[in-house]
């Protein structure tokens, strides 16, 4: 009873702040319902960003890899600070620069209307029919695993699983009528602050256990145990991250998700000016540093403790959580847990909601609609969409990793060429909304191609040459069917201060720095001799 009391405490205390904080913001205008007022400070954005990007699908499965194959899962975030720099330095700037809102919002400024309506339209229908039931459904599930919700409550574990999908979706959807981006964004920072001391506590409190009271003598078991496991560098055919992948297919990958994913970008879009907006960013990038030791290094710990010996490489969190957290932080880690779940499911609802209030109800049902008719068409797309995630979501329990792999496939068709045809739009004033369009269709045929005769290659493998091909697409477009005039930005359309964070550059060298200095510890030159 002590530890759902304390749950319902911290959820409770912690809305209920984020609510005060944000009472000021007017939510009846666009800005102030999906983006906070462009109010967000720099440590907001950074605890928002981090949490929206943290789901319990991602805290069990960077950790169920680690445990398989070792050290090389760190990658995902590693490579991914490499991507943030980008977003600090490139596109952020740029989108705020040319005042939008939305990546479909750019692609429609720079290009043309139709192509912005394709991206939106298959960005929302991913994120409605794909993404947010997935994010209740392995939240549920792995919230269920971590604290036995069937149990404590009466009820048998598919029961569990509904109550807690449905809890987090009425909880996350009367985040968004009452409080909008703002108050998930408070709370976001706070749940950030709890997610980062309570997740670097289980790998402490792991090596802890594993050294008979001393943390010294669990590294040393470690890595006297299994040296194998602390290399960061996947082998050419890794199933996992073979690291000739790092600087390529893998980092167009994270370039996708840091830099032109909305419910991520949204976060930055908010900030109160570029200089909060990089100091957000950057300091994300920092906490992402520490990602390989509380999101990957529990999968080793697990490994050395239970032998090798777990049926399922995935329970390793979850075994590893019950056999070392003391009991009476069940209900802090619960709800630690419980707001990596929600925070991520907000962001993707918000960004949905967005998309379609701005690129369909205000871009083509109701041209010259109000800015409180935007706003309400917004909460009643969080509404029906809340609906349908939280009605897919238990279905999903017959094929989760099928409906998984189905979410890869899809982004594949897209993420990539993305990427280039936005550097383009920012750097090139030749290409044109043919050329945009034409290596969209080119990427998809040829990833549709390489899917059939290139199968048994690793899909970074794929991602790494269909980047390039469709660059040379684009130069070719460029070179050879270029705009009849040189593309021109309409001049100030910025919504806010545009002067750089004075303090970038030597931020973005500690981030450097400490991937390399990781990639070092973590090799045969240092820990996996």
């Amino acid at each position: 009873m002590v530890p759902i009391l304390t749950f319902i405490i911290i959820v409770a205390g912690i809305w209920f702040y984020a609510y005060r904080r944000t009472k000021h913001i007017n939510k009846q205008n666009t800005d102030g319902y999906f983006f906070s007022g462009r109010s967000l400070g720099g440590f907001v954005i950074a605890g928002t960003m981090l949490m929206a990007n943290l789901s319990t699908e991602q805290i069990v499965g960077q950790s169920g890899l680690a445990y398989s194959v070792g050290m090389e899962t760190m990658a995902w975030e590693i490579i991914a600070c490499l991507s943030i720099l980008t977003l600090a330095f490139v596109f952020l700037p740029n989108y705020l620069k040319h005042g939008v809102s939305t990546i479909p919002e750019f692609l429609a400024l720079r290009y043309d209307n139709q192509f912005r309506l394709v991206i939106s339209f298959l960005i929302q229908s991913s994120y409605i029919f794909v993404l947010l039931p997935s994010i209740l459904y392995s939240g549920a599930l792995v919230f269920n695993q971590l604290f036995s919700v069937g149990t404590l409550l009466g009820i048998s574990d598919y029961q569990g699983l509904m109550v807690t999908a449905t809890a987090v979706g009425i909880i996350g959807l009367a985040y968004l009528l009452m409080g909008g981006m703002g108050i998930s964004a408070i709370s976001d920072s706070i749940y950030g602050v709890g997610l980062l001391i309570g997740g670097i506590s289980i790998p402490f409190i792991g090596l802890y256990v594993l050294g008979d009271g001393s943390i010294i003598q669990g590294v040393s078991a470690v890595v006297a145990s299994a040296p194998e496991k602390l290399n960061a560098f996947g082998a050419v055919d890794s199933k996992a991250v073979p690291w000739p992948t790092l600087l390529f297919g893998l980092l167009f990958n994270t370039m996708f998700y840091w830099n032109t994913n909305q419910f991520i970008v949204q976060k930055t879009i908010a900030g109160r000016n570029l200089a909060e907006g990089q100091k957000g960013v950057l300091t994300l990038a920092i906490f992402k540093l520490f990602g390989p030791f509380y999101l990957v290094f529990p999968g080793i710990i697990a490994y050395v403790m239970f032998q090798g010996s777990l049926p399922l490489s995935d329970a390793a969190y979850p075994t590893l959580v019950h056999a070392i957290l003391p009991e009476g932080l069940y209900g802090v880690f619960s709800a630690i847990i419980f707001g990596a779940i929600l925070s991520t499911y907000v962001a993707a609802l918000n960004s949905v909601s967005t998309l379609f209030s701005l690129d369909f109800f205000k871009g083509i049902f109701r041209k010259n609609a109000s800015e409180a008719a935007t706003v309400h068409a917004g909460k009643v797309a969080n509404v029906i969409i809340s609906l349908i995630a939280v009605t897919l979501a238990p279905l999903l329990i017959h094929a989760p990793t099928g409906l998984y792999n189905f979410l890869q496939e899809y982004v594949g068709f897209y993420n990539i060429p993305l990427i280039a045809i936005i550097l383009f739009g920012f750097f090139n004033k030749s290409v044109s909304a043919t050329g945009a369009k034409a290596c969209f269709a080119f990427h998809i045929g040829f990833y549709v191609i390489a899917k059939f005769a290139f199968d048994g290659i690793h899909f970074l493998y794929i991602h790494s040459v269909l980047f390039l091909l469709d660059i040379l697409v684009l130069l070719l477009f460029a070179k050879f069917a270029p705009l009849p005039q040189e593309f021109r930005f309409r001049p100030s359309a910025n919504k806010v201060d545009l002067t750089p964070w004075k303090y970038r550059k030597i931020l973005a060298a500690v981030v450097l720095a400490g991937i390399v200095s990781l990639y070092l510890l973590f090799s045969p030159l240092v820990l996996a001799k």
